[in-house]
């Protein structure tokens, strides 16, 4: 993490070198970091940006950005079957920006970086008349051979998801209208329940092992169910459908599609579920759900792949949903 002034130096040395705790960070007195990648591994790398007004609330707490802007690489490369090895750091303040906000952040990121045991290795800080811009470039390992792909899957695969689905996009829209009906018959668990769901996602890094042996596709949920699961049967030449009542909803979003049917298209298309969908031939799902309840994740079948292209998503009566563009896009 490059220091280009002394007080580019003293900001740097007051947040980030406590939190950059692995010798490859070389205490980010350098221009770079230097990694050595274990032997027999395959290195897998992804990035991030999450943007004020975009991804986060202005007024979102500081830890939580920090949290979320980590977490949010994880994910990638817990879909891809690898364990995090580190991540670089760039993040553009605006001029002003509080020590105590700075504080809270680093504090938020190294307790972060140390739970899911990704050291922060370096990277960039400057300064930015627009709002608050936080990019990070994630580092994985997989043993060689068994990166697990998006572009894997084939006809006849089952299509499994884990954890549940429409938390944080009901999450967003509870933050964005609280007085919305479907809200009102929700108690308070409920709703920290959803607002939690859209501030801290939860990288599913114990399902990574689970992948590798027996996922022939994954990707995370990012931009929403049917969208994301519709680019990687595309990306692998094939088509699917999905039943909508297999979906696994909380009990707070059950309670809020019930009360609004309407909202069940915003759960099944909406972002930031940060789960993971992934085909996996027949003969391996009892193995599949079985290892990632061991590991702590639930999994549930929710479809499957076929031939023809296009992804479709049916109600109990086999009528196809109109999800409009199914998931969320910048442009």
């Amino acid at each position: 993490m490059e220091g280009g002034g002394s007080a580019e130096d003293r900001f740097i040395a007051r947040f980030f070198r406590p939190i950059a705790r692995s010798g490859a960070a070389l205490g980010l007195l350098d221009d770079a970091a230097l990694l050595s990648p274990t032997p027999g591994t395959d290195l897998v790398l992804t990035k991030d940006a999450v943007v004020a007004g975009v991804h986060f609330f202005p007024d979102d707490s500081p830890a939580s950005i920090a949290r979320k802007a980590l977490r949010v690489n994880l994910s990638d490369l817990a879909a891809k079957g690898a364990a995090p090895v580190g991540a670089l750091l760039a993040i553009a303040l605006p001029k002003g920006t509080p020590d105590a906000w700075m504080a809270a952040f680093a504090e938020a990121l190294g307790a972060d970086s140390l739970a899911f045991g990704c050291p922060i290795l370096g990277g960039d800080t400057v300064s930015t008349p627009g709002p608050v811009t936080i990019t990070i470039t994630a580092l994985g390992e997989v043993p060689k051979g068994t990166f697990v792909p998006r572009t894997g899957a084939r006809p006849g695969q089952a299509i499994l998801v884990s954890g549940t689905i429409g938390d944080a996009a009901l999450g967003l829209r509870l933050r964005q209208d609280a007085h919305h009906p479907a809200f009102a018959g929700l108690g308070e668990a409920q709703r920290a329940h959803l607002l939690d769901r859209y501030l801290h996602p939860q990288p599913r890094l114990a399902l990574a092992p689970v992948l590798r042996a027996c996922a022939a596709a994954a990707m995370d949920v990012s931009d929403g169910l049917a969208g994301d699961v519709a680019k990687m049967l595309k990306a692998s030449g094939c088509g699917g459908h999905v039943e909508a009542r297999r979906v696994p909803l909380s009990a707070a979003a059950a309670a809020v599609v019930k009360a609004d049917p309407s909202l069940f298209a915003v759960a099944l298309s909406g972002g930031d579920d940060y789960e993971i969908a992934a085909c996996v031939p027949h003969g391996r799902v009892a193995v599949f759900t079985a290892e990632a309840a061991r590991a702590g994740v639930p999994v549930a079948l929710i479809g499957e792949t076929r031939d023809e292209d296009g992804l479709s998503v049916v109600d109990a009566g086999g009528n196809t949903l109109e999800l409009g563009a199914g998931s969320y896009s910048h442009f």
